[in-house]
This record gives structure tokens, sequence and C-alpha cells, in this order.
């Protein structure tokens, strides 16, 4: 009888080690993951959240204690807060970034907050896998940094973290909880992820497929933030002549367009203009005569919208087209004339409404672009 109870002892402990059902966290705690695209670093924060539940007041500086305590378990004697609930919060970088202006690599890092009501310090810490901060080891530090927490005028029931004032450059992360906030900025080297990602890429099979049009939006990144204007160049070569993928068509031609006038030498980037024009849709065309308008060239602008309207006569854009035209050079009663035809040929309201407006402004005698 006293074998069979010790097997059934033995029996169930096993069943409870090995068959743990879902359940929500310890705690009445929620679980949480946040996450943001910062450019093309991907930034995931996995948390646990607690909740205020009518602590109002004794949360920082009581429950969250200052600075480094002992907890009373563990191998730590000076344990950081672990930045939220049960096990270790942590922060995962896909590529290097800066915290605060400190330099940080790529990888996943445990999440630790010393708090203090004038400077917190903000811990990224090589451990990633311990339970909260009861094992934490300054040895292990990635990074500190320190920070200004800031009051908050409404309370914040469960705690939070979120990502605000976001560019391709750089977020801001934020932990929220009751009345407070701790920010910390994330900030990257956008530009040179992005180039060495496209260096990478442009060897794989995104080269091949869709083919030109990936060294074409590789050198129009080039173009468009004015860095790495010769291997964008390169690229812009690349996207009309390489073999198997290269193809000489209105935006390939006028991407390299773009960089020779980056270079100065404009007489070789109109050439090519007028060799990508016939190619144009007309959409490209309107769109790069509307790009030329605001160059404040009216002239060239017009010879555009005139070549399109000769293509595709009876069109809603190239009458559209066409009023601009007309309207940037001066002849607003001809431009009239284009823009009362274009109006019966609006196919939404949208742009009825726009060429209604477009039709008072020349009636008043102004220009309409």
């Amino acid at each position: 009888m006293k074998k069979t109870l010790l097997a059934c002892i033995a029996f169930t402990c096993c069943i409870a080690s090995y068959s743990q059902l879902m359940t929500p966290p310890n705690g009445g705690n929620k679980k949480a993951m946040v996450g943001e695209r910062i450019g093309i670093t991907d930034v995931t924060i996995n948390y646990d959240r607690p909740a205020v539940k009518g602590r109002e007041g004794k949360i920082w500086g009581d429950l969250i204690q200052k600075g480094f305590n002992d907890l009373g378990f563990g191998t730590s004697k000076a344990a950081p807060w672990r930045a939220g609930a049960n096990e270790n919060t942590t922060i995962e970088f896909s590529t290097p970034v800066s915290i605060e202006g400190q330099a940080l690599p790529a990888g996943k890092y445990g999440f630790f907050i010393a708090y203090d009501p004038q400077e917190c310090i903000v811990i990224f810490s090589k451990n990633s896998t311990s339970w909260g901060s009861f094992y934490y080891d300054p040895k292990e530090d990635a990074l500190r940094v320190k920070v200004k927490p800031q009051p908050l005028d409404k309370s914040v029931e469960w705690l939070t973290y979120a990502f605000t004032d976001e560019t391709n450059t750089g977020a801001t992360v934020a932990l929220t909880w009751e009345k407070l906030k701790i920010p910390f900025k994330v900030e990257t080297d956008y530009n040179n992820l992005q180039l060495e990602s496209f260096r990478r890429e442009l060897r794989s099979d995104k080269a091949f497929n869709p083919g030109w049009q990936s060294f074409n939006q590789a050198a129009q990144f080039c173009l468009q933030n004015n860095i790495n204007l010769e291997e964008g160049m390169k690229w812009a070569d690349d996207a009309i002549n390489l073999q198997f993928i290269g193809e000489k068509n209105f935006v390939t031609l006028s991407t390299k367009a773009g960089f020779l006038k980056k270079l100065n030498r404009d007489a070789e980037a109109e050439a090519l203009m007028k060799e990508a024009l016939p190619m144009g849709t007309v959409q490209q065309l309107h769109a790069y005569a509307r790009q030329l308008l605001q160059q404040k060239k009216s002239k060239e602008a017009f010879e555009v919208f005139k070549l399109n309207f000769d293509k595709n006569p009876n069109e809603f854009t190239t009458q559209v087209g066409m009023a601009r035209g007309y309207s940037a050079i001066g002849d607003y009663k001809k431009a009239l004339g284009f823009a009362q035809k274009a109006l019966t040929q609006a196919p939404d309201n949208g742009n009825k409404t726009n060429v209604e407006k477009m039709i008072k402004t020349l009636q008043e005698g102004k220009d309409v672009n």
C-alpha cells in the first residue's frame, strides 16, 4: 500500500512538471509584446504588465525601490528593477543602434531600470534569459545610460511600452506606469544601413526578381537623399544595361538623367530625357511635367504636357495637363478651354471638384499651378 501511494505521488509530480496548461501570468499581470520598425531596424520589447490596482502614490519609490537593492533571492545583492513583472523584460534590435547617443550592437538584451525620481539608469544586459533581476550581474552590462523621468497628468493603469516621435532614423521608447514616464531615444544610422542592405540584396535573388526595378529602387534612394552618388549612378546604369536584367524605359532613363543633373551634366541629362519621353505612359509624362513646373521650368513643362496630349488626346489627364501647361505660360483663355473639356471627363467627384476650382481660378485670370 505504501509503495502504491509513493508511486501515485511520483506520477502526480511528473504530471505537474511536464503538462502545464496555458494560463495568464502570475499575479494577474498581462503578457505583452510591442515592436516598431525604425527605418529598416526592427525593435521588439517583450514584457509582463503589472497594474496599479489602487496603489496610486505607492508605486515609485515604494513598490519600485530607488536604485539597486537586495531582493532577498537569487545571487544579486544590488539589483535594479526588472522594468516589468515576472520574467525578464527583453529588448531586441535587428541592427546596431545608439541609445541616448551611445552605441549598442544588434542583439537581444535583458532590460532593467534603476529608478530615481531625478535620474534613472537604463540598463541593457547581455543576459536576457534569467528570471527578473534576481541574478543581475553588472559585469554583463552591454550599456548603461541615464535618462530623466517625466511626470504624467493622468494615471496609466497597466505598465506600457510605446514608441513615439518616429522617423526613419530614430524613435523615443517610453515606459509609462501610474503617473510617470521613463523615455529613452533610439537612433539608427539609417542611410548606411539601407545602403548595406541594398548591396546584400542586389547580390541575391531580389536582383533578378523583379529585375531592373530593384537596381532602380536603390539608385533612386541615393538620388533622393543626395548620398552615395557614384554607386547610385552605377545602379542606375545597371537598371538600364545589366545583362538579363537591365531595361531601357522611361523610369530607368529618367533616373540616370537625375544623376547627370546632380553632377551638373545638364546637356547629357536633357538628351537622355528626350530619349525617355516617347517611352512614358500618360501618368509618367504628366508627373514629369508637374515636376518641371515645380522647378519653375514652364516652357519645358508645357512641351511635355503637349507631347502627352498629342499621344493621348481624349483622356482626362492630358486635358488637365494642357490646362496646366497653358496656364503656366500665361495663356489663361486656352487653359480655360481645356479645363472645361476636362470637366466633362472627370472620373469621380474628387477630380470634378478639383477641375471646378481650376476653372474658377482661370476665370479670375490667375495661374492654377
